[in-house]
């Protein structure tokens, strides 16, 4: 008994390991339009975060540059996926979830908040603190 308890603990180890070697990173960029970064804050403070967690996107960072024109206009973050797969099933539910769509059409209603996104997927290095 106590050797099947060791294994079990020695399996599940080794299975969290082989899940966090698939993780992938997602690096965003958005750029706003003139103005709009407020109304983009609002929107993640107040809703998309909550609706990334539903699907599986887990909030690693949320950065506004210091200097210059990027720091009126860019919001950058970091979140994690499971996998490359589970980032695209987790962007297509996303994206027909209802209450995203809701959201989306109330902070547009005066204009487009967003100007352009950039996406880079990332694996960590051996060396990275962040796995």
């Amino acid at each position: 008994m106590l050797m099947t308890r060791r294994l079990l603990v020695i399996a599940f180890l080794f299975a969290g390991f082989a899940f966090a070697q698939n993780r992938v990173f997602e690096l965003r960029t958005y750029t706003c339009n003139e103005g709009k970064l407020p109304d983009l804050l609002k929107r993640f403070r107040e809703h998309t975060i909550e609706i990334f967690n539903r699907h599986g996107m887990e909030s690693i960072g949320y950065w506004v540059p210091q200097d210059g024109e990027r720091s009126k206009n860019t919001l950058i973050y970091i979140i994690a996926h499971s996998s490359r797969e589970a980032a695209a099933k987790n962007w297509k539910e996303f994206g027909e979830d209802p209450e995203w769509k809701k959201v989306n059409a109330e902070s547009n209603a005066n204009g487009r908040i967003v100007a352009r996104t950039e996406s880079v997927f990332m694996d960590p290095t051996d060396f990275s603190k962040l796995k």
